[in-house]
């Protein structure tokens, strides 16, 4: 496996082996300093990023390597040379690519033509990083992810995508509320489906948020105004999405105790309360910081090619 675009790349085993990774990785930072002494890694951002850039060049760091960041402006990307000769380019200067744009297609052309490791930062149907920080967080929360429930309540969104693809792979059940006609992809769903049929999970969509988080010993949300939505949604969204937005009384129909969750930024008084994301349920800066973690054994996994596959189409 060379490169990770989503987390259905991943078989049940590759999973498991990056949560180990990064608890190893966490406990002892700078173990592996030497993997790319002298080396760069190419992080390339067509959308604003914060958690995503320091995250990804800390853990650069931590491996002993260097990060070359550019944007849209410093590639001749913005100039019309395509997205081939671009990866061919990169291959002969940096160990791995980390690529945080809008098409998904896009960073798969990326992977089909670069000969190094291509890592998906997030795009407009996934976003694997975050999701693998989020299981690490729950597992050091919950200890093991079989019984248990985790509930998305918003926008069936990239995070969302991911979310259910990586509940499937750890065999922990999901359940996703959102607004009709804001559901997640049916193809992503069907995914996800298929692969907790394999271990054992089950993953449910509804429209009805306090059925979601019924039983539920997390619950997750995300912005409503994803990057790329236009502003002229707003008004809309905001009326549309309210009965979702995560409060004290959404939050009492989960289980007593449960935690939140949010991948941030955060916008306070609309998809979540400041007394839930500011409370003492919420492990929103737990997920921030197992994003280094989680990124520099995914880089690592990669490097060392540890990861199987999924074999999936």
């Amino acid at each position: 496996m060379k490169d990770l675009l989503r987390i259905a790349d991943l078989s049940p085993r590759d999973f498991a082996l990056l949560l180990d990774l990064a608890a190893e990785i966490k406990a002892e930072p700078s173990r592996h300093a030497d993997l790319l002494r002298g080396d760069l890694v190419a992080v390339y951002f067509a959308k604003p990023s914060t958690r995503t850039r320091f995250s990804f060049e800390a853990a650069i760091h931590r491996l002993g390597g260097s990060a070359v960041t550019v944007g849209t402006s410093d590639l001749q990307l913005g100039r019309g040379e395509t997205i081939e000769d671009t990866a061919r380019t990169l291959s002969h200067f940096a160990r791995a690519f980390v690529v945080r744009t809008f098409a998904d297609s896009d960073v798969a052309r990326f992977a089909a033509t670069a000969t190094i490791p291509v890592i998906n930062a997030l795009t407009d149907g996934h976003h694997p990083c975050q999701a693998l920080a989020d299981f690490l967080t729950l597992r050091e929360r919950l200890g093991s992810f079989a019984g248990r429930k985790l509930a998305y309540v918003g926008d069936g969104n990239n995070v969302c995508h991911s979310l259910m693809e990586a509940a499937a792979l750890a065999g922990m059940d999901i359940a996703v509320a959102t607004p009709p006609d804001y559901e997640p992809d049916r193809a992503v769903a069907e995914t996800a489906r298929r692969l907790a049929t394999a271990s054992g999970a089950s993953v449910h969509v509804t429209n009805d948020p306090r059925a979601a988080l019924g039983d539920a010993v997390a619950v997750y949300t995300d912005t409503w105004m994803s990057m790329g939505v236009p502003e002229s949604e707003r008004a809309a969204r905001m009326e549309v999405f309210m009965p979702y937005q995560v409060n004290e009384q959404l939050l009492s129909h989960a289980r007593p105790g449960a935690i939140f969750m949010h991948c941030l930024p955060a916008h306070r008084g609309e998809e979540v309360t400041a007394d839930v994301i500011d409370g003492p349920r919420s492990v929103v800066f737990e997920q921030v910081e197992n994003r280094g973690h989680t990124e520099q054994a995914v880089l690592m996994a990669l490097l060392e090619r540890r990861l199987s596959g999924s074999g999936q189409p």
